[in-house]
């Protein structure tokens, strides 16, 4: 056996499936868009076996593109969970057959409860093309699986029909980045578009920060405590005045000057770069990596000074560029 030759008829078998889906896709496919996109409840995937695992991820990806979605398993839904489906939602049942057991027995309780049904088969003579108010009976194609008996084909063009309602449900809608990371504040993206500075600066007494006037070898231990690599200056008015990091505190020890005699005044990077706290952390990152810095002091709409922010900080939340 060519085993890769193998492999590559199992993709060239699913492959041309999916083309002929796609190349069979009519009036019905909108019928069954424009039920979802005007839908008042929730959209409820349902399947049993390998295509209840399909029903799970189409409903997780609706979810995620703006259509509120849950995946109903069949035998759970004889048992009680028909109670989560109201007459405004919309159920997707899959079965390629159209036959499952567990998915014919709740087609009736569907009907009862009012609930729009949209059959997902293979056989347009089933009991689930029947029942349905919108059918989409797929093509002719082949399983993957030599004997022609596990799902594969079958589950591949169920997930890509399913994929393809909720990517363009999702743009008729309007959705946006931003909405999408509402529904995903855990994710990359999530952090990226609602975290801000003042999530994740350092704040209050954690900010290293010394008075004007201050001798330098007593703002060295302040910058040391906080652990920021930073050391800001303000005046008794909490305005920023200039900042001394860990690299400047090398250069200045090099230099051999006095850090016993000299003021922080005499030796800080005078009015520094800083940051407004509401600003989002990923554009704080883009800022330190533009600059060549490490840390930014962050500021208040008076300039006065209400945190510190490393790159350290955002990195570790899980923001990236």
């Amino acid at each position: 056996m060519d085993k890769i030759e193998e492999a590559r008829k199992v993709f060239d078998i699913e492959i041309n499936a999916l083309e002929k889906t796609r190349d069979a896709l009519d009036e019905t496919y909108v019928q069954i868009l424009d039920a979802i996109t005007n839908c008042k409840g929730k959209v409820i995937v349902t399947g049993m076996g390998k295509p209840g695992h399909i029903a799970a991820k189409l409903a997780a990806t609706f979810a995620s593109l703006g259509t509120p979605s849950f995946r109903l398993h069949p035998a759970e839904a004889m048992h009680g969970d028909l109670g989560m489906v109201s007459q405004n939602d919309i159920v997707i049942a899959i079965s390629f057959s159209g036959e499952s057991d567990e998915i014919v027995r709740i087609l009736p309780n569907i009907k009862i409860i009012g609930a729009k049904l949209i059959g997902i088969t293979g056989n347009p003579n089933s009991t689930l093309a029947q029942a349905s108010d919108i059918v989409q009976v797929l093509p002719k194609f082949e399983e993957a699986c030599y004997l022609g008996l596990a799902p594969t084909s079958s589950t591949t063009v169920a997930l890509c029909y399913g994929d393809s309602l909720a990517v363009v449900a999702s743009g008729i809608y309007g959705f946006q980045d931003k909405n999408y990371a509402l529904f995903h504040p855990a994710g990359s993206l999530g952090k990226k578009l609602i975290l801000k500075v003042d999530d994740l600066m350092a704040k209050n007494a954690d900010i290293p920060c010394v008075l004007t006037g201050t001798l330098l070898m007593d703002a060295i231990p302040e910058m040391s405590k906080k652990k920021l690599g930073i050391v800001n200056i303000i005046n008794k008015d909490n305005e920023i005045l200039g900042i001394i990091c860990d690299g400047d505190l090398r250069r200045i020890i090099e230099k051999h000057i006095d850090i016993y005699n000299v003021s922080v005044d005499e030796v800080m990077i005078k009015n520094p770069k800083t940051i407004a706290k509401n600003a989002l952390a990923v554009d704080a990152l883009h800022f330190i990596k533009e600059h060549s810095i490490n840390n930014l002091p962050v500021v208040d709409s008076d300039n006065k000074l209400v945190g510190t922010i490393t790159w350290q900080q955002i990195v570790k939340a899980g923001i990236v560029i």
